[in-house]
């Protein structure tokens, strides 16, 4: 992690793929160059633009709007864990995991109505049978 004074800031495009926000670094640059990436309330749309510790970055990712705070600048592009210790998430998205499934139960119909059911084909089988 940096952040020494001789290197007082990163380029917004690094600093997020190196966060693990989005896979590769053009997709980063696409994000700023879209002008949807916000450093501090102000609106981005250069991928060199410099962030520095304590930023507040302010972004789509997915269906959520994602507000990270800087917490430290990159070396390298690590594993997730220490990517987390990059930046502080500021507001979460609600729930990582899949929505709840309702049960379903099948439509009720009535007995004798519309085609036999396997059970009701079979008696009528059978008392065919027995008929002839």
């Amino acid at each position: 992690m940096t952040g020494t004074p001789a290197n007082p800031g990163q380029r917004i495009d690094r600093w997020l793929w190196c966060a693990r926000f989005l896979k590769s670094r053009s997709l980063a640059a696409s994000l700023v160059q879209s002008g949807r990436l916000r450093v501090n309330g102000e609106r981005v749309s250069k991928a060199s633009r410099t962030i520095r510790p304590d930023d507040v970055l302010t972004f789509p990712l997915g269906p959520h709007i994602r507000v990270v705070r800087i917490l430290f600048l990159a070396d390298r592009r690590g594993p997730a864990p220490e990517a987390r210790l990059l930046y502080e998430d500021l507001d979460p998205p609600a729930s990582s995991g899949k929505p709840e499934r309702k049960e379903v139960t099948p439509p009720a119909r009535d007995a004798g109505s519309g085609r036999p059911t396997k059970k009701e084909r079979r008696q009528t089988d059978a008392l065919r049978e027995n008929d002839s």
